[in-house]
């Protein structure tokens, strides 16, 4: 028997309808993956379940009994814990005030500043050997990097008495190490007889830990099946209506010709990057490979005057100084990151005042003239087929996939040299993915040069042209050619690590 089942759920926001007919079941001690486009409703069916979003119809029971869950408080004393993934982490607050923040421990009335940081750390236990460097329990989360950060925030779902526990897209900032020991608490939890309930884009790791997978699209539930008895080529099918998505895993592509240098860096270093040189050539997406957290991210943000720098940055054999991200843009520089809420988003604004901000910098616009640049919007917009009810709308309106999209489609407005990619598709499905790896290398082929980090390696070894490997701040291995493989990939990385 199901402990618990949700049936024909639906949720609209206005015309939007994010669920038609949501329906799952799920059974203790089973990890029940919910694979789906951004957009589908997978997210919506989670939050309804959590209590954070309240469902304009549909049936929930707990035990075979009816119940109701009209707010986050009623979904705990049932039971039911979730990780979000845009993190709710109080950034000036500890690790170890964030990790039991729903339920501080107190002491004559008064918050047990010492049962706190005890109660915490065995929380946390888990993972201590994984935080790596400037992690402790009395650590502020806003002076964390973002995979302890993500850490914390597993810890705090973990935190308190639940048997159901939902987690959106939790490896994303993860490193190999990070994720095994997370795989292995979810495996205690299961054999304990807990439900997990895992949404995730990334493949390799919903066959290796799901148990069942059930596929939402366009807002309903379109199957639900033994994760051994169905194959990725199935399920990707059944997500996008048919589309193999085979791109996103296929072999490395054909390296082109190379373009004249548009971009080279001699000697940079940084406060993570060591005595870094490369150059990159116009038409070219080169990737940067390794562990987690090895310099890959640090030099996609110095290039683009983020971090100060030592050495010499040319681009087109001159040299150029980028002290700040507005030298950098109009140096030709652009950046997407896949911590869209921090580096990409802007929060209260409408999907329309995201798009323009780059352009109206570029061409020294102080005015926004909304009627001149409508079309222009929609253009780029298309280009990535966002779905949007309307460019007025604010952009939390949108799925996490869409929002990247709409950051993505800044730059888009303007011509860009150098493209600058930190992880662009984290969170974001395999249809959107094929989307946006068809138009990176369509820039590519127009002449764009591409740095590409991303944290998935079949990505890494699908869409780029050559690979450098970076561990500890420096460049240890470039892989060309017939060596652009998992095998040599894995082995340049852990080798050097």
């Amino acid at each position: 028997m199901p402990h618990l089942t949700m049936t024909d759920m639906h949720k609209a926001y206005g015309a939007t309808k994010a669920l038609t007919s949501g329906r799952i079941e799920l059974f203790p001690g089973e990890l029940h993956v919910i694979m789906g486009a951004n957009g589908s409703g997978k997210s919506t069916l989670c939050k309804i379940l959590a209590g954070s979003v309240k469902p304009d119809g549909g049936t929930i029971t707990l035990d075979g009994r009816p119940v109701d869950i009209p707010d986050p408080k009623a979904a705990r004393e049932l039971g039911v814990s979730i990780f979000y993934q845009e993190l709710s982490l109080s950034k000036n607050r500890t690790v170890a005030e964030n990790i039991l923040a729903r339920d501080l421990p107190t002491r004559a009335g008064l918050v047990d500043r010492k049962a706190v940081m005890a109660q915490a750390a065995q929380v946390f236990a888990p993972f201590r050997d994984v935080a790596s460097d400037g992690f402790s329990m009395a650590a502020r989360v806003g002076d964390l990097r973002p995979d302890q950060r993500q850490l914390v925030e597993i810890a705090k779902t973990f935190a308190g008495n639940a048997d159901i526990f939902i987690f959106d897209e939790p490896t994303s900032a993860l490193d190999r190490a990070q994720t095994e020991a997370f795989f292995k608490e979810l495996d205690r939890r299961k054999a304990a007889g807990a439900v997990i309930v895992f949404i995730s884009h990334r493949m390799e790791e919903v066959f290796e830990i799901g148990d069942r997978v059930t596929v939402i699209r366009d807002g309903e539930t379109v199957s639900s099946a033994p994760l051994a008895e169905t194959t990725r080529d199935r399920i990707v099918a059944e997500m996008v209506g048919g589309d193999s998505g085979a791109s996103v895993f296929a072999d490395p592509p054909e390296a082109p010709a190379p373009g004249k240098v548009r971009l080279e860096l001699r000697g940079v270093s940084s406060r993570r990057l060591r005595d870094v040189s490369l150059s990159l050539h116009a038409g070219e997406v080169l990737g940067l490979g390794g562990l987690h957290g090895q310099g890959q991210s640090d030099l996609l943000r110095a290039l683009f005057g983020l971090e100060q720098t030592t050495g010499e940055v040319m681009l087109d054999g001159a040299p150029i100084a980028l002290p700040s991200p507005r030298r950098a843009i109009r140096g030709g520089f652009g950046y997407i990151s896949g911590d869209r809420q921090t580096d990409g988003a802007i929060s209260g604004r409408s999907i329309f005042e995201n798009v323009v901000p780059i352009h109206l910098f570029k061409s020294r616009q102080h005015i926004l003239r909304r009627g001149t640049l409508t079309a222009e919007v929609d253009r780029v917009l298309q280009i990535l087929a966002t779905r949007h009810g309307g460019t007025g709308l604010p952009i939390s309106s949108l799925s996490g996939g869409n929002q990247q999209k709409v950051i993505i489609s800044r730059w888009l407005m303007d011509e860009t040299q150098v493209l600058l990619l930190d992880d662009p598709t984290k969170g974001i499905d395999l249809k959107t993915k094929l989307e946006l790896f068809a138009l990176i290398r369509s820039l590519a082929d127009k002449g764009l040069a591409i740095l590409l980090y991303t944290s998935e390696d079949a990505e890494l070894l699908a869409n780029s042209d050559r690979i450098l490997v970076f561990n500890n701040g420096r460049i240890v291995r470039e892989l060309a050619g017939d060596d652009r493989t998992r095998l040599m990939l894995t082995s340049a990385a852990f080798e050097a690590a």
